[in-house]
């Protein structure tokens, strides 16, 4: 849990207060199933068991992996699920009996089915009714009920479907044994409001519990998923670095940490993790993650300007809301132009020398006439901000005669 949200927070909390505090929030990682649908991106055998145990040491609630793809894939669910993980393991499948054979020769406790409820979906994908859409679904979740397996049932388009129907379909494989229904945006086309209509209609209409799959393709997934879970979902989908068909889903540490500190939902995941999450995909897809990618990226934790370094030194929570080494980042200053009187007594402090008022003053109005901008940075260590601090109170201290003491 991060410590002093209150304090972080300040009177941010007053406006984030929501009027009924959310319960118990499930994460499910599909970084081994959406993920690999990224273009690109193509993990191995020993790729998908290393991520599998790593979310699972993290302490997601599932992990999601689809054994239809390939032998490969067939091979990898089965080895998940005899590695005896606390996370579910869950098999993605179509709602198909072959599909559910396959998932049961996996020895799948849970699986994960989907068919598309949209008309658009129906007419140009599937080219079937919804008559015939409902019969193969339910078809697909008594199939699976009779062969003992806990399920969820994805409709897949269902922020673009007809919400009559869409409400029809929940409630008749919900009847047929469903454990849990999930709603995705599959395409990106809800905004926070109309997400947050739409798991509320949805959950008006049926008991079963809900999960919530958030595509960004207009960069609103986040937002989205948060309105959902405020609306009554409990369960939401992510993968690392937010990887997935074509720009992907939620980012696993946004999600998480957002969760934590704005909504004070307690998840009991190792925090501390999520920069080491994010470069293991990193490595294995060859994909970099961007340097603004918020609490993983490179540069989430880096400062530039001469005030917010002076400003961060007193206290880093002036410009940082929860503190790098919680999503095990680190903590960077840059030197160059913008740098200001504290940062150049550093740099000439870690060059052996002793600066006083002037000549830190002095090396600051050089770096302000170079045309190069960023010279280098600096990663900070705890003893380094120390420094920093001593460095910057002897600047200010002053002398009995009342010039500035060196």
């Amino acid at each position: 849990m991060i410590e002093d949200i209150e304090k972080r927070l300040g009177y941010a909390q007053e406006y984030n207060t929501q009027s009924k505090k959310l319960g118990k929030i499930f994460i499910l990682d599909s970084t081994l199933r959406e993920g690999e649908q990224s273009p690109g991106v193509t993990f191995t055998h020993r790729q998908r068991l290393q991520i599998a145990w790593m979310l699972d040491y993290f302490s997601v609630d599932a992990i999601e992996i689809s054994p239809i793809v390939s032998p490969d894939h067939e091979l990898s669910c089965k080895e998940m699920i005899k590695a005896g993980l606390a996370a579910k393991i869950v098999s993605h499948i179509r709602a198909l009996p072959n599909d559910i054979d396959v998932a049961l020769k996996c020895d799948s406790e849970w699986i994960a089915m989907y068919h598309s409820v949209s008309d658009i979906h129906l007419k140009y994908k599937l080219r079937v009714s919804r008559e015939q859409a409902i019969e193969r679904s339910v078809e697909a979740v008594e199939y699976a009920h009779k062969h003992g397996l806990k399920m969820r049932f994805t409709l897949e388009d269902a922020s673009r479907a007809d919400p009559e129907f869409l409400k029809e379909m929940c409630r008749e494989i919900s009847s047929a044994g469903a454990d849990r229904i999930g709603i995705p945006d599959t395409v990106g086309a809800m905004n926070p409001h109309g997400m947050f209509n739409l798991i509320k209609t949805v959950k008006e209409d049926i008991s079963t519990p809900l999960d919530l799959h958030c595509h960004n393709d207009l960069g609103l997934a986040l937002a989205n998923t948060f309105a959902g879970v405020e609306a009554g979902a409990t369960q939401v989908h992510t993968t690392i670095n937010g990887i997935g068909e074509r720009v992907g889903l939620v980012s696993l540490a946004e999600v998480v940490i957002g969760l934590t500190l704005l909504y004070h939902v307690n998840l009991d995941v190792r925090l501390n993790m999520l920069s080491e999450l994010s470069q293991l995909i990193d490595s294995y897809t060859g994909i970099k993650t961007h340097p603004a990618e918020p609490l993983v990226g490179y540069n989430a934790y880096k400062h530039k300007a001469g005030t917010h370094v002076a400003a961060i030194i007193r206290n880093p929570i002036a410009y940082e809301l929860i503190p790098p080494k919680l999503v095990g980042n680190r903590r960077r200053i840059i030197i160059g132009g913008l740098s200001g009187r504290s940062e150049s007594a550093f740099l000439l402090k870690i060059l052996g020398l002793n600066p006083n008022e002037s000549t830190a003053s002095s090396v600051a109005k050089g770096l302000k006439r170079l045309k190069s901008g960023d010279l280098f940075e600096i990663e900070l260590s705890d003893n380094m901000e120390n420094q920093i601090l001593e460095v910057e109170k002897n600047l200010n201290r002053k002398n009995p005669e009342g010039g500035e003491k060196n």
